[in-house]
């Protein structure tokens, strides 16, 4: 009988433990609580912080390690109690109506954080490290996403500093000006997604992106950059998109391009890039988008283009390529659903061979000095 009283003491005793809560990490949350308002959470001071809703704890020492509650309808501000909470590693409160300034001095103290995902909010201001420590950001983070938000100014590149386990930076839709900071890659080596789009980020992009040597997806499109493409780019051989659309970029694609033989995505759009198109660009035999329409580009089409078997979109209307395409084989791009070769200078009959793409659901050649018709696919 004592045996069983001594079994099941140490099981209430080991129960209440599992469901206990750290204080500090409980009155943290409880202050994080206080500054927000939301219609519908509800946690309760009474019920260990642990099984609140959007809280993840170790089992082993009950430290709170997770704070995820995306599209809660959340409003308000961060607070700074959530410095506290020393063990977390992953805060997703994306999809809200927080707003405020960026706390420049909350996060870079918590050296087991890796994930931060504020997307989708309203917060505002300049995104500036604080003079102390030079950097917003720990070294142990690895996902770092402000999208969707009203920040504005210039971006500095000390805002990375010490972050070199980075691996996605993401501050697109926003209102970011002047230069894209070209050394982000020397702060933070290991990037596989750089996001800057739609921002109001103005002149060149210059060398130094290169040394993002696992870089999979960039873009940079929707701003007013200028200037030829970044030539160290082509170095990168992870590269898997590229999409730099609706800017002011000139002059040629360089023919290194062909060089990204993984490439899915070259979105260059919407520019003012002339010459032609590398005659061996069938080397990026994996490449799925290819969209350059509303440019300068001239020349014509390269028959090594049919080589790309993967295409599903191939879109370069509004240039000024010409010559007669009826010579190429569509046949081969059994993928391509849409096709926009309108307003340009092609001449000669229209490829019979199109007709046996039996993927393809939009087809515009208008614009054009073609001849004759699509024919009915069987």
């Amino acid at each position: 009988m004592l045996s069983l009283d001594i079994f099941v003491s140490l099981l209430l005793f080991s129960s209440s433990k599992a469901l206990s809560c750290n204080h500090i990490d409980h009155h943290s949350l409880l202050s994080f609580y206080h500054h927000i308002f939301s219609p519908s959470l509800n946690w309760s001071s009474s019920i260990p912080c642990c099984q609140w809703e959007g809280v993840a704890c170790q089992n082993y020492d009950n430290r709170v390690t997770r704070l995820s509650l995306p599209g809660r309808s959340l409003s308000g501000t961060l607070t700074p109690s959530l410095a506290n909470l020393s063990f977390l590693s992953h805060l997703n409160l994306s999809r809200n109506h927080l707003s405020g300034p960026f706390p420049p001095t909350l996060f870079h103290s918590l050296n087991r954080f890796k994930t931060l995902d504020l997307s989708f909010n309203r917060f505002s201001g300049l995104l500036q490290p604080p003079e102390s420590s030079g950097s917003i950001l720990p070294v142990s983070i690895r996902t770092f996403d402000l999208s969707s938000n009203r920040f504005y100014g210039s971006l500095d590149s000390s805002v990375l500093r010490g972050a070199k386990n980075l691996i996605s930076f993401n501050i697109s839709n926003n209102s970011f000006s002047g230069p894209i900071p070209s050394s982000i890659c020397r702060s933070s080596p290991f990037l596989r997604l750089l996001d800057f789009s739609i921002n109001q980020f103005t002149g060149g992009i210059f060398d130094g992106f290169g040394e993002c040597s696992n870089l999979q997806i960039f873009r940079a499109g929707f701003n007013s950059l200028s200037g030829w493409l970044p030539n160290d780019v082509y170095r990168v051989r992870t590269l898997k998109e590229i999409s730099l659309s609706n800017n002011h970029f000139s002059g040629p694609i360089n023919g290194s391009i062909v060089l990204l033989s993984g490439l899915r995505v070259l979105e260059l759009h919407v520019n003012e890039l002339s010459g032609g198109l590398p005659t061996d660009i069938g080397l990026l035999s994996n490449l799925e988008q290819l969209q350059l329409h509303t440019n300068t580009l001239n020349g014509s089409l390269p028959p090594s283009l049919m080589d790309c078997t993967n295409l599903t979109t191939l879109l370069s209307r509004n240039n000024r390529f010409g010559g007669e395409i009826s010579s190429l084989d569509f046949s081969k791009l059994q993928r391509l659903q849409a096709i926009d070769l309108g307003n340009n200078s092609f001449v000669g009959r229209i490829p019979d061979s199109l007709c046996l793409c039996r993927s393809v659901t939009a087809v515009r050649l208008a614009y054009n000095a073609l001849v004759g018709e699509i024919q009915n696919r069987v």
